[in-house]
């Protein structure tokens, strides 16, 4: 089978597509046919070496939709349409390639009002964004905050936030044209950092208050930043570091509104906790009370170019593979 494989972690030159064995049904897993694979920043931050873990040759992919060949007994029949989700692309083979064999509590049934495109840039980012707001505290009425509107985590905090109940439900971009974009696709409470800056913005939206919860997958300077936006009690969870692991604080915006700070590992998380975001997303998905937005696909073979036009292009929606 066509999977595309890097050869070492040294940045998009190393991905090459390659022949590889077809995978086999067996030891519990389900044998996936695959149409369709998310681009993530994990993507790129295991192909630049600055994951820890990772082990190459590897084929990336964290993400992706597809049919059910075999082995999925009556949960998931051989033809069922399937979402997942996992340790692929990081930890052993992913989903950029022809067939994936995937744990099979690892896989959820897409609904029938979602495409198998869209699907594939569904788990990633809406299973991270629903555990994240679970961790949190997240219920109706609250003020929530999640920075870098268009990013795969910004349009899906942002999203289930407001489809939950959230009082607010808020992010921002440093692109003026992005924040007329994002105004055009529903998302009426965001910042734009080239005119104000992001507590200025989230101060002036919720009248003063802050934000109750912010979710970070950003890293750097907006995670300080959005720190400075936290309301009296609130909490940031950091999960992600595109644009920097590092950056230095104001531990003010700590201490005098007794905040929190803490860190999210997707691929810590117990099966419970998936399970019970999937539910609230599909019930989301199927009302059509969140729809994923896909800013561009790539056909398997271009997967290098993908990854570099979700990294430097910054799109305003998801980047998917079709296989």
């Amino acid at each position: 089978m066509r999977a595309m494989r890097a050869e070492t972690f040294n940045g998009y030159k190393e991905l090459k597509l390659v022949d590889l064995p077809k995978p086999a049904a067996t030891d519990g897993k389900v044998l996936v046919r695959m149409t369709a694979a998310g681009v993530t920043p994990l993507d790129h931050a295991i192909l630049s070496g600055k994951f820890h873990g990772s082990k190459a040759p590897l084929v990336l992919g964290n993400e992706g939709a597809g049919v059910v060949e075999e082995g999925g007994g009556t949960d998931f029949p051989v033809g069922s349409r399937v979402m997942f989700f996992g340790t692929y692309g990081a930890f052993e083979d992913g989903a950029d390639s022809e067939w994936v064999a995937v744990r099979k509590e690892d896989l959820c049934l897409i609904p029938d009002n979602v495409d198998d495109v869209s699907a594939a840039g569904i788990p990633v980012a809406y299973l991270t964004a629903q555990v994240a707001l679970t961790r949190a505290g997240f219920r109706a009425g609250k003020t929530v905050l999640a920075p870098a509107i268009g990013g795969s985590v910004g349009n899906a905090v942002t999203q289930l936030a407001r489809a939950l109940g959230a009082k607010h439900a808020m992010s921002s971009t440093t692109n003026h044209a992005k924040a007329e974009q994002a105004k055009a696709l529903g998302f009426n409470e965001v910042v734009d950092t080239s005119l104000e800056k992001l507590g200025d913005g989230v101060r002036r939206i919720t009248g003063g208050y802050g934000a109750d919860i912010v979710v970070d997958g950003i890293g750097g300077e907006v995670l300080s930043e959005a720190l400075g936006a936290l309301a009296l009690g609130g909490s940031l969870t950091t999960l992600g570091y595109s644009a920097s692991r590092k950056t230095t604080i104001d531990v003010t915006n700590l201490i005098v509104p007794q905040a929190s700070i803490r860190g999210l590992n997707m691929f810590a998380q117990p099966q419970s906790a998936v399970t019970e975001a999937w539910n609230v997303i599909v019930s989301l998905l199927k009302s059509g009370a969140v729809k994923p937005i896909v800013a561009k696909t790539f056909p398997l073979a271009e997967a290098a170019e993908a990854l570099r036009y979700l990294v430097e292009g910054r799109p305003f929606g998801r980047v998917v593979l079709t296989v």
